[in-house]
């Protein structure tokens, strides 16, 4: 599905061409009809020689309305370029022209109207030389020019056929799987509810589908799609696509937003684009100058923050970052317009390069600059690349829709980082199935070096600050280095495999890792234990051993396996521990069942110490209680 819009100066006959050429007039509005002037955006439709059914956007030729113009003109195959024999080339002419070559529509045919107000041939060679000087240069440089008059029906036939060959030299919409739907109209129709009209782009919808609408983040479900006033179950990239929403009312939704799938882009307040100042400007553009964006269907006030130049010069090209008054919805690849909001002028325009970034550049930064040319002009895995450097820790898709790169391109590029180790998948366990798992969370190796150093880093520091604890715990490590649940639990796993840290129960720590005492801790440690051999079954409490040699060295006798703590306050040496389990056990094999008080007298200890260890045995299933005796689970 293919959409042709119309440009050209006010009152050249682009809306009576349409009707003559599709049998409907674009102009809904009464107000339009009174002035015979299309004021809004105007709609229509034909079917072209070879039979491909193409939509028409009728836009407004008047200056005071060249804003409503831009609403229309983003979302076009090609140009159908209206220029009135009788008149010519005239200003409106010029910046529309400027327009489509900002916005890089490749295609187009120019109408020279009119032709039957003409009677000297050799005035319409005249005008026709005019305008090939007007469009040398643009992207309709090589435009054909075809003679018609919308009254009479001369050329019509003719331009039909060349619209035909010019739209067949276009490559279709590609389908990345993401749709999106620059809202240019909204309505109602009784019984219906809300109605959005746009082109679609990027991917398909189908009636059923739940959407967004961004910015404002409204979901509803389709209730029903049309493409030239016809039902359709499943829209297609490039097609007129009227879609009737459920569940968002129409004071909800505005000219600007975009219908798409959940989840598949985000809104945006700031954007990284190359821009390009039309050389008949009437001054430079200087940093910080507010200007309107005008981008798909959206109309946005922002500020122009330049780049690496203190101002642009008519003609010149830069970098910009636009910070917005509101959000838009934008990926990297967009064309834009800018004006200045008053007097109305039209600046410029050109590509967005970073829909999201991180936050506001420093203006003179070097490696800010070398990304955003590296973005720009870059091959498709270095557009992949930089992608996760801005995204850092993301699901696959959300790096791929973020490149905006096309399916075939997008798989190549990513086969090329994995290859090279320029991008970590860090929850895939074969690289090899990574794209066919587009939920997996992966990393630029850059940003992986970051966490993974940073992890390292936290670990080693807890070392350093508490020798005598065996690692940092696992909530902790988490807090202090500030990363989403699922990227710290991703990392944690990659680093444990790797060998760099290491996880004890809840604790984590550095591989090989172990305990230290140094002389005079070791002294009061050995004085404890000496107490722990002269009553092993009667050894100190939790609360004794604390008071002897501290709390710091004593949990980290019990880290270290000098000791088993017994909950809540016995302790026993390692070693007289295993002893007493081990015993318990061989009790009960030739007895079938012991008492607590059997127990305290084998072990010649007090009823405390061993209720203790019964108790513990039976929590960590080595016994179970029968009323007073305890067996073997």
């Amino acid at each position: 599905m293919r959409v042709i819009g119309t440009a050209g100066h006010v009152d050249h006959g682009k809306s009576t061409l349409v009707e003559a050429l599709t049998g409907v007039h674009p102009d809904r509005l009464k107000e339009e009809r009174l002035r015979e002037m299309t004021i809004d955006l105007g709609f229509a439709w034909l079917t072209l020689p070879n039979g491909e059914a193409v939509g028409i956007v009728d836009v407004p030729g008047h200056r005071d309305f060249i804003e409503n113009m831009l609403a229309g003109v983003g979302g076009i195959d090609a140009a159908l370029f209206v220029i009135a024999a009788d008149e010519g080339v005239m200003p409106q002419t010029r910046e529309h022209l400027a327009i489509l070559d900002l916005l890089q529509i490749q295609s187009g045919v120019v109408a020279l109207t009119k032709v039957d107000l003409i009677d000297d041939p050799g005035w319409l060679d005249l005008v026709e030389d005019d305008v090939r000087q007007a469009l040398a240069g643009t992207v309709l440089g090589s435009a054909p020019i075809v003679r018609v008059s919308s009254r009479t029906r001369e050329g019509l036939p003719r331009l039909m056929d060349t619209l035909s060959e010019r739209l067949a030299e276009r490559p279709p919409r590609p389908d990345l799987g993401r749709p999106r739907l620059p809202i240019d109209r909204v309505f109602t129709i009784a019984g219906f509810g809300t109605v959005v009209t746009g082109t679609l782009s990027d991917g398909c919808l189908r009636v059923g589908d739940e959407v967004a609408i961004l910015p404002s983040g409204r979901r509803g479900r389709i209730r029903g799609l049309q493409t030239h006033k016809q039902k359709e179950e499943l829209s297609v990239p490039g097609s007129r696509t009227a879609v009737n929403v459920s569940g968002v009312n129409i004071e909800e939704v505005a000219r600007g937003e975009v219908v798409c799938h959940p989840n598949d882009y985000q809104p945006t307040r700031r954007l990284d684009v190359r821009f390009r100042l039309l050389r008949d400007v009437s001054q430079p553009l200087e940093h910080n100058t507010e200007v309107k964006l005008f981008l798909g269907a959206a109309e946005v006030v922002a500020r122009a923050r330049l780049l690496g130049s203190e101002a642009l010069a008519p003609g010149e090209e830069g970098w910009l970052q636009l910070e917005l008054e509101h959000p838009v919805m934008a990926v990297r690849g967009d064309r834009y317009i800018l004006r200045r909001p008053s007097p109305g002028e039209t600046l410029g325009g050109g590509v967005v390069v970073d829909p999201n970034p991180k936050g506001r550049h420093k203006r003179f930064a070097a490696e800010m600059l070398e990304r955003l040319e590296s973005l720009s002009h870059g091959t498709p895995a270095e557009v992949l690349a930089q992608a996760l450097a801005a995204l850092g820790a993301v699901p696959l898709q959300e790096a791929l829709a973020r490149s905006n790169l096309e399916s075939s391109a997008a798989q190549g590029a990513l086969a090329e980082l994995l290859a090279s180790g320029q991008l970590i998948p860090l929850e895939a366990a074969d690289p090899k199935s990574l794209s066919s798992d587009p939920a997996t969370l992966v990393i630029s190796q850059a940003h992986w070096s970051k966490v993974s150093a940073q992890a390292i880093g936290e670990v080693e520091a807890y070392h350093r600050t508490n020798p005598l604890r065996r690692g940092i715990p696992r909530e902790e490590l988490k807090s202090r280095l500030k990363l989403a649940p699922r990227l710290y639990s991703a990392s944690l796993k990659r680093l444990v495999a790797a060998g760099d840290l290491e996880e004890a129960g809840l604790l984590v720590q550095r591989a090989g890792h172990i305990i230290r005492f140094d002389a005079q801790q070791r002294r009061k440690v050995d004085a404890l234990l000496a107490k722990f051999a002269a009553s092993p079954y009667g050894p100190p409490t939790v609360k004794d051993c604390a008071a002897e040699v501290g709390d710091d060295i004593f949990q980290a006798m019990v880290e270290t396996g000098l000791l088993t703590l017994v909950p809540p306050e016995v302790v026993f040496r390692r070693e007289d521990h295993e002893r007493m389990v081990a015993e318990v056990r061989r009790l009960i094999q030739q007895r079938g069942a012991i008492t607590a008080g059997e127990a305290r007298d084998h072990f010649n200890t007090s009823r405390r110490y061993v209720l203790a260890l019964l108790e513990h045995l039976d929590a960590v299933g080595v016994t179970v209680r029968d009323g007073d005796v305890r067996r073997l689970k």
